[in-house]
């Protein structure tokens, strides 16, 4: 078996950002008079900010409020954002196995790394930027066995990867959904992780 390396999506996965990131657009709008609904926004994250953004500036403008909501992020974003139930012991009962830790986001690396040195949660390699099958690309380069999302475009990943996706419903997608697009396992958030988490490893053993 390969070593023990998990990889997280992050928002709604491991921590519930959507208090700071509906701040950021409600900074967004009050910068550039463009009436973005934060509420709507956060509702339904997980795909790239530019798909979001799009929603709400015309075409020739998205490039430039992307920009401007990245720099408004750190001041808005980071300090009410909280991890979810169960992350911490998820990353801690990894790392009792002897195994690593990833971050694979859609979140630009820089903003996701802010988020994590915050709330102290300790990773060992950190990809930010990517989204469904773009996430797959870094699983397989830091030799991820598994892919934990709330999202169906993470089931997605995982598959891509060839690893086994365990799925959590604290975000924007069903349990039905997250089964159809491909989970392993559907938790209702990360604090049933450890117990899933060994059970798929006495199950790749043949116990």
């Amino acid at each position: 078996m390969l070593p023990l390396t998990v990889g997280f999506d992050l928002d709604m996965t491991l921590v519930d950002s959507r208090p700071g990131i509906a701040a950021a657009f409600r900074a967004l709008t009050a910068q550039t008079g463009v009436p973005v609904d934060a509420d709507a926004a956060v509702s339904r994250l997980g795909p790239p900010l530019r798909t979001e953004i799009a929603r709400w500036f015309p075409p020739e403008q998205v490039e430039s409020a992307v920009r401007l909501y990245r720099e408004l992020y750190p001041a808005y974003a980071i300090t009410p954002t909280v991890p979810l139930p169960g992350a911490r012991e998820a990353i801690e009962a990894i790392r009792a196995r002897g195994g690593r830790v990833l971050v694979v986001t859609s979140k630009l690396g820089r903003l996701a790394r802010l988020h994590l040195e915050h709330l102290g949660l300790v990773v060992d390699e950190l990809a930010g930027d990517l989204f469904a099958e773009e996430k797959a690309t870094a699983l397989r380069q830091h030799g991820a066995t598994h892919y934990v999302g709330d999202h169906v475009a993470d089931m997605v990943a995982a598959a891509a990867a060839g690893v086994p996706g365990i799925a959590v419903t604290t975000g924007p997608c069903s349990a039905e959904e997250l089964r159809e697009a491909g989970a392993e396992v559907v938790l209702d958030d990360l604090t049933g992780f450890p117990a899933a988490l060994d059970g798929m490893i006495q199950l790749a053993l043949g116990q």
